[in-house]
């Protein structure tokens, strides 16, 4: 409860209720694919982009945003790998500048959609702001091309295609389990399974 009050009243929530789950207090609400809340935890998977298309990173955090979760998916990836990556396809929930910052000091381009103008705005979003920081500035240039559009298209067809089989075909869309130590656990279990099919698949 300590933990929930202190996330609760810096975040300026027209409900400021505490609610915790008595059979999973580590869990917390979410939006939910259906539109609806529920107690859940948030799973990240780090996917490689190549024909092999293998989980290399794993992570489940109990944060219903993205935010901030790029950069230790890029540390952990290098980590388990021994390479750090190319380059980082992530979608918009990780696109904050704070994150692009960190990729670019860890030499590690991030491709993520430049947010689009508000309602009445004429400013092309691909042209750098003031206040904008030299890597802030390149993200935005960047995505303005054809060329990162191109590279951008390939999370739709390697990161997504990894969380629909989670969630479709191997039960992930509930988690089987309480507590994010299990559900770490079960998230593991899945990634190791599902590059051992990918190793079948590829006759390796």
């Amino acid at each position: 409860m300590p933990e929930v009050s202190a996330t609760k009243k810096p975040s300026g929530a027209k409900d400021a209720t505490v609610r915790v789950s008595t059979t999973d207090p580590e869990a917390r609400v979410m939006k939910m694919g259906d539109g609806g809340f529920r107690p859940a935890v948030n799973v990240q998977f780090g996917t490689t982009t190549d024909k092999a298309r293998v989980i290399v990173g794993v992570d489940v955090i109990n944060r219903g945003s993205d935010a901030g979760q790029s950069t230790p998916m890029i540390d952990q990836v290098e980590q388990r790998t021994g390479v750090r990556p190319a380059e980082v396809l992530i979608d918009g929930g990780y696109a904050q500048h704070e994150a692009i910052d960190q990729a670019a000091e860890r030499q590690v381009p991030p491709y993520a959609p430049v947010p689009k103008p508000r309602k009445g705005e004429t400013r092309d979003p691909h042209v750098p702001r003031d206040g904008d920081s030299k890597a802030v500035a390149a993200w935005r240039q960047r995505m303005g091309t054809d060329e990162a559009k191109e590279i951008y298209k390939q999370r739709a067809a390697t990161a997504e295609t990894v969380n629909a089989d989670a969630k479709e075909h191997r039960g992930l869309d509930s988690m089987p389990v309480r507590g994010l130590e299990k559900a770490f656990g079960v998230a593991c279990l899945f990634a190791l399974t599902y590059d051992i099919l990918r190793l079948i698949t590829l006759g390796g």
